[in-house]
This record gives C-alpha cells, structure tokens and sequence, in this order.
C-alpha cells in the first residue's frame, strides 16, 4: 500500500481562483433578462461552469433567439476586464504550492481570450499549463480538459487534486480520477467519498491537499498455471511481473504447494499457503488466515492483511472447477441459456461456500477483496445468459472491479482466457473461446476503484510452444488498483 506524492493542483478559474462566476451570471442574466426570460436559482445547472457555447444554446433555445454565443462574449468579457478579482486565499495558495515546487494548472470552461485577461491578472507565470474551452474537443462536466492538463504535466489524475467550485466542474474532474476539493461559489456542492468541501481557500493549505491524495491498493489475480512449470525460468518471471505490476497483495490459484511460499520469501514479503492449489502473498503484514487451511484443489482461502493502524482487509482467492466449461458448451455443442445455467452447480455451490466464509470471517466494516479463476464468464459481459456464479457473487455485496472500471464489454473485453491458446486444444481445427474467467471483486467499504486491467507480458507462442515465453502462465491476470477511503 502507497500514499502517492501530490503530483499536480488542477484549478478551476472562474469562481474558484476569481470572482468571475458572478460576473458570468450577471451577464447571463442581464441578456435573458433583455430577451424576456429572466434567470432563476433553478437554471444556474445551465449556466455555472458550463461554456458559453453551451449557455447560448439553451438560452437561445428557450427564448426562441439564435446566435447569442457573440453577445454573451461580449457581455462576459467587458465584466472581466474591468471586475476581475482574485477569490480570498487563492494568490497564498498558488503561492505556498510554488515553494513546495508543487506544478500547478488553470482548467477552465472558458475560451482562450477571457482566460488570456485572467492570467494577467493572476500571473501566467503561476501556472506550468492552462486548459481552456479551446483546447479539447469536449469540455466539462466531461473529463477531457483535466486529462489534458494532467498529459501536458505527465501526471497522473489519481495524484491530483482538482479545485473546483460547481458542480459541474466537480463532474468533470472526478470523471477524469482526480480527487477533488471543493470551493463551492453559487451553487452549494455536497460532500463525496473522494470530495472535500470547504469554504474558502483560505481553509487550505499545501499539506491539506497532500492528504487528500488517498493510498492506494494494488491487488492482482493470478493463476500460475501448475506453478508456472510449463515455462522455462518461470519463477524469476513470475517474480518479474508481481514487481512490475507494484501489486501489494497477490491471489494466487494453481500454486502447485510451494509457489506462494517461494514467491513471498523471494520477495521479503507475508505469505498464506492453503492446500496444494491456493495461496496469498502481501507486502502487508498478515494477521490472520481465514477459510480451512486445508481447503483441496478446489475451493477458497483467504487472509486478513493490515492496511496500517488498526484498519484490516479480507483478501480471498478461489479457484472454482473447471469442468463443465459453459463457453465450450455454447460454442461448440450449441446449448441454450437454460441448459448453460444449469450446468454452472458445481460451480455455484462452491461460490456459495465461498462466500458463506467470507460473510463469516468479515466485520460489518470490514473491506473485503475476491480474487479468482471462476472458470466461468460474468454476466455483465455475457448478457444472453444469466451466469449464476457471478450474480451470486453481486448478489451477495461483490462488486466487479473490472466492470467498474470499464464498463463496455464490447470495447474492454478483458479477456483472461486464453493468451497461449488462439486454437482449441484437442481440436486446433476450431477457434478457442475467449472470455473473462479472472476476477477481482470487492464489497466497496472503504474501497473505490481506480483502475482494472488485464496483465500479460510480451506476446507470448502459442501453446504447446511456450516454454520460452515471457509470461508464465495460460491465464492473463487482473490488476485492480483502489483507493483507500475512510469506512462509509
């Protein structure tokens, strides 16, 4: 577990730094007003933080006029010529993040000319970049110009704090990753895992958004493959990929007895060895291991690591049957969903005894994580058939960090079988089914997902040449990256 350094302060311009939210509604009130539809508290979501191209639309479109991007330019930009003035606390806290050597960037919904004139004001010189409704394509509440910022800085979003003061721009920095702090002008802002409201800048100092950059977890699911045996050198590279991927706790299946207690004694780290299959290796201290210890081929183990102080969390691993498989079964001998379902009991009997201990073991606040080879697809991924296993999984508080984080099967996938077999094994005249059977689940107390991905090494030959590949395993693993929040 890591607390990143701060990275980067992403800030809002307009009403955040200076006082330019209210000069942009007076002039968007005093051109609906002159239009004959004077603003109310109930169109401020139209107007705070949102580009003028945006504001004139609507305005155009519920007044019946068209064309009044101009004038709204026009009526914003002679206010901030001539009222500009920057938010109490801000010119300090520019000033403290510059002894820090903290980078700092200006983020705006405006266009490049009212931005120009505020920088003037402020110093450009304060600021390494500055993103403006000119320079992307979309701007907020979508999450393109903090992403831009944070690509011009080479930063990443989850080590920024993003200053905001609608909710608007709130949106657009908590889609991009970035934690959030915020100044709240016209329109109240509420309180949010991940979001930090305050009233004035003059609350906030460099070391306070320091802390709010919260630890992160990095959890991978990993089946070695029989120990990794098929591969020559494989436990260097197994060693090789737990490094690279600076995952803190590892779910391992097929450990083949001995591998998760040579990884972590390699490795210097805490180890739980269950029977012959599973296995947990953590950077953190182990306090407690969970589940029958002599738990056979097939089934779940877990362990309680120490997050730091007195705060814990359950990491399980499980490993489910592997026979028989539902993707064969659909691709190859055609059944229809039903006969699909009903052939998942093994399966599913054994999730359940999965997360009957787990319910047993955890606390009500106790953060719980489920790595694992279900040997089956998900059914968020497959939506022509209802996988039993992992409903009962989300039916049972598991969250799946993959989906969360990547939510379009079409475009993500995230296929973990098979990258050593494009053909089918017994039968290479046929294409082998690839799915997502790995996963990294989690009940969300005290957890937010990051990021999720899939892991392989190189691209590894085609099985049975494999002996000489990078990776050293027929799975892909799962790596889940979160974030440690306070308990809800």
């Amino acid at each position: 577990m890591t607390r990143p350094p701060l990275q980067a302060v992403l800030f809002d311009m307009d009403g955040t730094l200076v006082d330019t939210e209210r000069l942009w509604w007076e002039a968007v009130q005093d051109v609906a007003t002159g239009l004959g539809r004077p603003l109310t508290e109930a169109d401020q979501p139209e107007v705070l933080g949102r580009p003028v191209e945006h504001t004139a639309e609507w305005l155009g479109r519920i007044t019946g006029t068209r064309g009044l991007a101009g004038l709204l330019h026009r009526e914003f930009g002679d206010r901030v010529r001539t009222g500009i003035v920057p938010r109490p606390g801000a010119l300090a806290l520019l000033d403290a993040l510059a002894r820090d050597g903290v980078p700092t960037a200006l983020v705006t919904a405006s266009p490049r000319s009212v931005a120009d004139s505020v920088l003037a004001v402020l110093g450009a010189d304060r600021f390494r970049v500055s993103v403006t409704a000119d320079d992307t394509v979309s701007t907020k509440p979508a999450p393109d110009p903090y992403l831009a910022a944070c690509r011009a800085l080479g930063v990443e979003p989850a080590h920024c704090v993003a200053v905001e003061d609608t909710p608007t721009g709130v949106s657009s920095a908590e889609a991009a990753g970035c934690a959030v702090l915020a100044v709240p002008s016209l329109a109240p802002i509420e309180a949010a895992p991940g979001r930090t409201v305050v009233a004035s800048l003059e609350e906030v100092t460099a070391e306070r958004l320091r802390g709010l950059v919260r630890p992160r977890l990095r959890v991978l699911s990993w089946n070695l493959w029989h120990g990794g045996t098929k591969v020559d050198d494989h436990r260097a590279k197994q060693l090789k990929v737990i490094l690279d991927t600076e995952a803190d706790v590892v779910g391992l299946q097929e450990t083949a007895g001995t591998a998760a207690r040579e990884l972590a004694e390699a490795l210097g780290w805490h180890h739980h060895q269950a029977g012959e299959n599973l296995g947990i290796i953590s950077r953190l201290p182990i306090t407690a291991r969970l589940g029958d210890p002599a738990v056979g081929f097939y089934g779940a183990a877990g362990a309680r690591v120490r997050l730091g102080g007195t705060r814990e969390l359950d990491v399980w691993t499980a490993h489910l049957h592997y026979t028989p498989y539902g993707p064969y079964e659909a691709a190859f001998d055609g059944l229809p969903a039903a006969e699909l379902i009903a052939h998942e009991d093994v399966r599913l009997a054994q999730m359940r005894q999965a997360l009957r201990q787990i319910a047993e073991a955890a606390g009500a606040t106790t953060p719980v994580v489920l790595t694992g080879d279900f040997n089956c697809p998900s059914h968020l991924d497959r939506t022509d058939v209802a996988w039993p296993v992992t409903r009962a999984a989300e039916e049972a508080g598991l969250r799946d960090s993959y989906r969360e984080a990547r939510p379009d099967p079409a475009r993500d996938p995230g296929h973990t079988w098979s990258p050593v077999h494009p053909r089918h094994e017994d039968d290479p005249s046929l294409p082998e089914p690839q799915d997502r059977i790995d996963y990294v689940l989690h009940n969300g107390r005290g957890l937010r997902v990051l990021d999720s991905r899939t892991v392989v090494t190189g691209v590894p030959r085609a099985w049975p040449d494999v002996a000489g590949n990078d990776w050293p395993s027929d799975h892909a693993a799962v790596l889940t990256t979160f974030e440690l929040n306070p308990p809800d």
